[in-house]
């Protein structure tokens, strides 16, 4: 009884402690998330949920997760078990999102750090979204994407507080290597940068990132098939890793083309949705809608991790290093091969007990029920 008395006179000290931290914290938003992050942390605990990250790099030519949300279905699936990290490569899908209220929409750059620890996720449901918009945009592909903005607003409640126009042309250019890897250069990308300080001064928790793009069709015809690499993909992963790098913030990127018509071509399933919409921006804004916010003090971190899935062939990142390195499970997916070829083989971890070769993602579902 003593020994209960103690504990709990420790807690209230502790409490109290941190509370008068809070109090002078200047960022009234900082202590807000704080709480927030309190609250979620003890539920998490007394329902005793696992937490998986499950990834699908981009600009890779994945055969799940490579194309426009096909890999949604099973990152649906997954986080009905477990609350789940997603990278926006999962969920996006043009007008559609594979998104669900037991996920964190996380981008590349901020991933690594939370592998790496030192970035902590704080769950979040209703972000201030602000969207910055390539000056080179023509006015009427700007006029489709701002009433994209309003309609994704009317229907889901999403809080778009505002957009920004850079004051220079970005100048996204993209290319697709020999080994079907994609890749780009960007001319201006302070010019992003600026129009996003802007937006987060004025309040937004999250950046939406749409830049004009030419179309990638002739660097890849067999796109619509389900066939090779999304030519835009590692460009895209460029942009937001770096407005995410700068200001600690949530972000993501929606290209925009000059040809918004809707083709009546049949097109592969896994391509599909990417065809029948003139803009991608609203899988953008619903994912960011649910991102959680990066702290590098409190919040979700590497250490409550259970799991992490990943393609077959493209293990040379940091969430598979940092995920060996502190004996989290490593699911490995047989089936979702890329252009890449880096596997536990390559890298000599075969005797790694921590990792888990499996044949389908049907299969790693049955065994993470089981986590």
């Amino acid at each position: 009884m003593s020994k209960m008395i103690f504990h709990m006179a420790d807690y209230n000290n502790r409490f109290r402690k941190y509370k008068r931290r809070l109090v002078y914290e200047k960022d009234k938003r900082q202590i807000k998330n704080n709480l927030s992050f309190l609250l979620y942390y003890i539920v998490m605990l007394n329902n005793k949920e696992k937490l998986g990250a499950f990834i699908v790099p981009t600009g890779i030519g994945a055969k799940i997760g490579g194309y426009a949300g096909d890999a949604s279905s099973w990152a649906r699936k997954f986080s009905s078990e477990s609350k789940l990290i997603v990278n926006p490569n999962v969920v996006n899908a043009g007008c559609f999102s594979g998104i669900t209220d037991n996920m964190f929409y996380v981008e590349g750059y901020s991933l690594d750090e939370f592998f790496k620890g030192n970035l902590n996720l704080i769950p979040s449901q209703e972000n201030k979204i602000g969207v910055v918009f390539d000056k080179s945009i023509p006015d009427d592909v700007l006029n489709i994407h701002i009433n994209t903005m309003r309609a994704v607003s009317c229907v889901y409640g999403i809080n778009i507080m505002g957009y920004e126009i850079t004051e220079n042309s970005v100048g996204v250019d993209f290319e697709l290597s020999d080994n079907g890897v994609s890749n780009g250069s960007i001319a201006d990308i302070n010019t992003l940068l600026e129009a996003s300080k802007k937006l987060i001064s004025k309040g937004a928790d999250a950046i939406a990132l749409v830049c004009m793009f030419e179309d990638p069709e002739e660097l890849n015809i067999d796109y619509a098939n389900g066939v090779g690499t999304d030519p835009v993909g590692g460009v895209e992963a460029i942009l937001s890793h770096y407005i995410s790098k700068e200001l600690c913030v949530p972000c993501a990127h929606s290209p925009a083309f000059a040809d918004y018509q809707i083709s009546p071509d049949l097109v592969d399933a896994k391509a599909a949705s990417e065809y029948i919409t003139p803009t991608f921006l609203p899988c953008v804004l619903l994912g960011l809608s649910k991102a959680p916010k990066l702290s590098k003090l409190n919040g979700i971190n590497i250490k409550n991790l259970d799991y992490l899935v990943m393609p077959y062939d493209c293990l040379g990142s940091t969430p598979v290093f940092e995920a060996v390195k502190n004996n989290i499970k490593l699911f490995v997916i047989k089936e979702n091969e890329t252009a890449l070829d880096i596997t536990v083989e390559r890298l000599k971890l075969n005797r790694n007990k921590s990792i888990c070769i499996v044949k389908n993602y049907s299969q790693c579902f049955e065994l993470i029920k089981k986590l």
